[in-house]
C-alpha cells in the first residue's frame, strides 16, 4: 500500500451472494449471511487503510421482487445486523447513516435504524453508508416530491436549484461522493445505484463474488484506482 493514495470513499455492490452459494452447493440464504459477515469484516480493513466513507448497497427497491423467502431471510438477516450495530458502532467509532426509503420497512426496523443513527450519530470513526431499500430513480422521485411541496408553498425558489441543492436534498446529505465504485461478480451494469452521486466516479468492476472479496481484493482494485487519470468533467 505504500506510496498507493487511497480514496476517501469507496461504495460497493455486492453481487454474487447467492452464486457463490451455489457454487458451494449451499442454500442461497448461506450466501446472504457470509456476505454479512464480509461486510464487517471489510469495515475493518476500510478503516485501518484510511478510508474515511464505506457505502454498500444491501437491499434494492427492486429486491422485493425475490422470492418471498429469499426476501424474509434478507430481512432477518438485517434485523439481527442491526440489533448488534449498536454495541459494534460505539466499540469502533463507526458512525451509521441509512439511505433508502426507510418508510418501506417493516416498523420494527425503521425503529432499529432510527435509533442506530442517532446512537452512532456523534461517532467520528469510518462513516458507514447502507443503502436498504434503495433505488436511486426512487430517491430522486422522493427528492422532487419534497423540493416541489417546498416550491408550492413558498419555500424555495426555482432559481435556487443548483446542483448543491439537489445534493443537500437526496439520502446521501452530508455525504461526500464515492472516489471509488467496486462491483463484484462481474455485472458491469449501475442497478439503479447512487446514479447523481456517481457522475465523476472510477468503476472497478471484479469478478470474485462478494463473499470472497477480502482485503487483497480491495487494495487491487485501490491500485487500479491509482492507475486512473483523475480530471473530473471539465478539466482539459
Amino acid at each position: 500500500m505504500e506510496g498507493l493514495k487511497v480514496p476517501n470513499h469507496v461504495a460497493v455492490i455486492m453481487d454474487g451472494n447467492g452464486r457463490w452459494a451455489k457454487a458451494k452447493g449451499l442454500p442461497r440464504k448461506m450466501g446472504h449471511v457470509q456476505g454479512g459477515k464480509n461486510v464487517e469484516e471489510l469495515l475493518y480493513v476500510c478503516d485501518d487503510l484510511g478510508i474515511k466513507y464505506f457505502t454498500v448497497y444491501a437491499f434494492s427497491t427492486e429486491n422485493w421482487k425475490r422470492s418471498e423467502d429469499e426476501v424474509s431471510a434478507l430481512m432477518t438477516l438485517l434485523r439481527s445486523y442491526l440489533s448488534s450495530g449498536f454495541k459494534k458502532a460505539a466499540k469502533n467509532n463507526v458512525r451509521i447513516r441509512i439511505i433508502g426509503d426507510k418508510s418501506g420497512l417493516a416498523g420494527d426496523i425503521q425503529d432499529l435504524i432510527r435509533d442506530l443513527e442517532e446512537d452512532s450519530k456523534d461517532n467520528t470513526g469510518l462513516q458507514f453508508q447502507i443503502a436498504i431499500n434503495y433505488g436511486s430513480r426512487d430517491e430522486i422521485t422522493r427528492m422532487m416530491r419534497e423540493v416541489g411541496k417546498k416550491i408550492k408553498n413558498g419555500e424555495v425558489d426555482p432559481e435556487d436549484i443548483t446542483e448543491d441543492f439537489i445534493s443537500d436534498n437526496l439520502d446521501t446529505k452530508g455525504i461526500p461522493d464515492p472516489d471509488l465504485l467496486i462491483r463484484t461478480s462481474g455485472e458491469l451494469r449501475l442497478s439503479n445505484f447512487l446514479l447523481w452521486q456517481l457522475a465523476y466516479t472510477e468503476f472497478y468492476v471484479t469478478s470474485t463474488h462478494w463473499p470472497d472479496f477480502d482485503k487483497d481484493e480491495l487494495i487491487k482494485a485501490i491500485e487500479a484506482y491509482n492507475k486512473r487519470d483523475r480530471r473530473y468533467g471539465n478539466a482539459k
